[in-house]
């Protein structure tokens, strides 16, 4: 499976029709995504902290939890799925070790950034950037290290904030040149950057929109006939089931109940169906003779 998710997944970019994928923070929010007929998933490194950890996005999870997440997120659903590894884990060494782990757990393409250690979200501020040599180092150990041709590395840099937008354009040219497969010019400012960005730079572009960031939301259809390959949504199911929990535990609290309304929690068979019990079921079953 793994290797026709990295195919399909590698077609779809190059098709530059800003395929359209969420963020999940866990296998159950992916399980979402695919029950909602997304075509892929991305595994959200600021999602992860949030919500495994309960921490702002700043650099406090390990290679080790991004390897399981991603491992218990490949189990449970069989679309493409992209993974964010932050600046990598270290340095080009480490980079090597963590592609060759996350395609062994599944993953079908990584996402590395060039800020500095410890990184930040790329919509907050006080950020700063590694060298460009340190960033072509990683990109080159990211492409060496995988197995398989389709897996790709997204390339992404935060120049935009520190060094103004046409640096972070000199850098992406340098990040394709290295052998990025998909380049990321992180927290545009203005509607008018991101529709040069597909004029700027010839390799299939992720444009990142975070709710409430720096980056204006232009619809889907602008960015697919711009020419974006994705259109990333990393934390639109965070940010909607924090809502949710917000507001169903607050009627629990304001009336020492809960019931099953729809409009305030999922049903239990609703609940039991998105994590596949009727499948288990069958399957208990099958062995029971």
């Amino acid at each position: 499976m793994s290797s026709e998710t990295k195919k399909f997944l590698r077609e779809r970019v190059n098709q530059r029709n800003a395929l359209l994928v969420p963020g999940a923070f866990n296998a159950m929010s992916a399980r979402a995504v695919a029950d909602l007929g997304f075509e892929a998933v991305y595994l959200s490194g600021a999602g992860l902290t949030n919500m495994y950890y309960g921490l702002p996005d700043l650099a406090f999870i390990s290679l080790r939890d991004v390897v399981e997440h991603t491992a218990a997120i490949r189990d449970a659903v069989d679309i493409p799925l992209i993974v964010d590894i932050d600046t990598g884990f270290g340095n080009a060494l480490n980079v090597r070790q963590t592609m060759r782990a996350l395609e062994r757990a599944g993953a079908d393409a990584v996402q590395i950034e060039d800020q500095t250690f410890p990184k930040r979200c790329g919509h907050f501020a006080g950020k700063s950037v590694a060298s460009t040599e340190e960033m072509l180092s990683k990109i080159k150990a990211a492409v060496d290290a995988r197995q398989d041709e389709n897996f790709q590395v997204i390339a992404r840099t935060d120049a935009r904030a520190t060094q103004g937008f046409e640096a972070a354009i000199e850098r992406a040219h340098k990040f394709a040149e290295a052998g990025a497969d998909i380049l990321f010019v992180e927290a545009t400012e203005s509607a008018d950057e991101v529709r040069r960005l597909p004029q700027l730079l010839d390799r299939p572009q992720l444009m990142n929109i975070v709710i409430g960031g720096k980056t204006p939301a232009l619809d889907q259809a602008e960015l697919a006939a711009l020419g974006f390959g994705i259109v990333l949504y990393a934390n639109a199911a965070l940010q909607g089931a924090a809502l949710g929990m917000h507001k169903s535990l607050s009627q629990l609290k304001a009336q020492g109940r809960l019931d099953e309304d729809p409009a305030v929690v999922v049903p239990f068979q609703e609940r039991q169906r998105m994590v596949n019990k009727p499948f288990f079921d069958a399957l208990e079953k099958k062995y029971s003779h």
